[in-house]
């Protein structure tokens, strides 16, 4: 469910990605690809190189269908806490088959995509959900003016759609839906405005640039179920509504590590070290702490293990291991503390009805 956060703001990459699929205010989620990739029936002539491009394609899409999944309550439930980064989405994600690197273009039309963008993930509990938006349905106009195809369809839907989100509270659809013509009326969903990215190496890591969170293919191995991705969701995203990216004057670094990771192959050669991030201050650390169980509460994950998965992170992978979460997140007593204390907090809260806010 990732990027549909972003693009009036920030241009489309041209990099060898998956790349963020670009309806910024409009849509939903960065990066996001959810449509089932189911074996297609087999095409005469298909090549080794492009099997096994279609098998990279659905492990990715996969992968990311359950990164996105997890954030999405984590984003709808929680525009209070995002201040002044909540924004008006649709609330569902589109790709076509330009969506993907130029080496993926053959691959990604054998699973289906072309021309038109299609809708690849709907957010649970937004407008777009309500009005019966559904995967694969393929977007032909929005307030009966076409929706753009081609190579740069991404760009120019976000350019038309951008304006009319900020000034509606509705939008008018029309879509092709397994060949039969229909529309939609879809109310807008405020929700937190972070790309949602998925990494494509195997360090146990996440990152977050102000903008964007991303969390690599090791860390989505390492949880052990959806609640303690959602932990590690929830953190990047605090550490964005706080704004700590930029105290720590880490949004290019962190920019451009995410937007490297996010690539089909990654350059791994850049990945020594710590990649240039600074270590997060403890004070920065447990305030993000503090911000992320809210938001975790809010959204309907249980919080009661917590502070038991960070305590396993750090000492599977100590801040002695390179480029792992622990090395730039040291402060692990300092944190629990604090997880603790706030976890307490919310409970007495919880119990007396309290507004659930920090």
């Amino acid at each position: 469910m990732s990027g549909l956060l972003q693009a009036l703001r920030y241009p489309l990459r041209r990099a060898p990605s998956l790349k963020t699929a670009l309806f910024p205010v409009a849509l939903l989620l960065a990066g996001c690809s959810t449509v089932s990739l189911e074996t297609p029936a087999p095409r005469v002539g298909i090549t080794t190189s492009e099997s096994s491009q279609l098998q990279t394609l659905r492990a990715i899409t996969s992968q990311q269908d359950r990164l996105y999944r997890v954030a999405a309550p984590l984003l709808v439930s929680n525009a209070p806490l995002c201040k002044g980064h909540a924004r008006n989405l649709i609330g569902f994600s589109a790709k076509n088959k330009y969506s993907f690197s130029e080496d993926y273009v053959d691959a990604a039309q054998s699973l289906g995509f072309d021309e038109r963008l299609q809708v690849m993930g709907v957010l649970n509990n937004s407008g777009a959900a309500r009005s019966g938006i559904k995967r694969g349905d393929m977007l032909m106009t929005v307030e009966g003016t076409a929706i753009p195809q081609g190579p740069n369809a991404e760009r120019q839907a976000a350019a038309m759609l951008g304006p009319l989100v900020s000034k509606r509270s509705s939008v008018k659809l029309s879509l092709l839906r397994n060949g039969t013509n229909t529309s939609a009326t879809v109310p807008l969903t405020l929700a937190c405005g972070f790309g949602i990215e998925l990494g494509n190496v195997d360090n146990v890591n996440a990152y977050a640039d102000g903008r964007r969170v991303l969390l690599t293919r090791g860390m989505l191995n390492f949880v052990r179920n959806d609640t303690e991705l959602a932990y590690v969701l929830a953190k990047e995203l605090a550490h964005n509504a706080l704004g700590h990216p930029t105290r720590q004057r880490m949004n290019a670094t962190a920019g451009g590590i995410i937007d490297n990771l996010i690539r089909i192959a990654p350059d791994t050669s850049t990945l020594g070290g710590s990649g240039g991030m600074l270590a997060t201050p403890q004070e920065l650390d447990a305030a993000a702490d503090t911000l992320a169980l809210y938001m975790l509460v809010r959204a309907g994950y249980n919080i009661d293990g917590a502070a038991a998965f960070w305590q396993r992170l750090a000492t599977q992978y100590p801040a002695t291991v390179l480029n792992a979460y622990t090395a730039i997140h040291p402060a692990t007593s300092y944190r629990l503390a604090a997880i603790e204390k706030t976890s307490a907090e919310i409970k007495g809260k919880l119990a007396a009805k309290r507004s659930l806010l920090p």
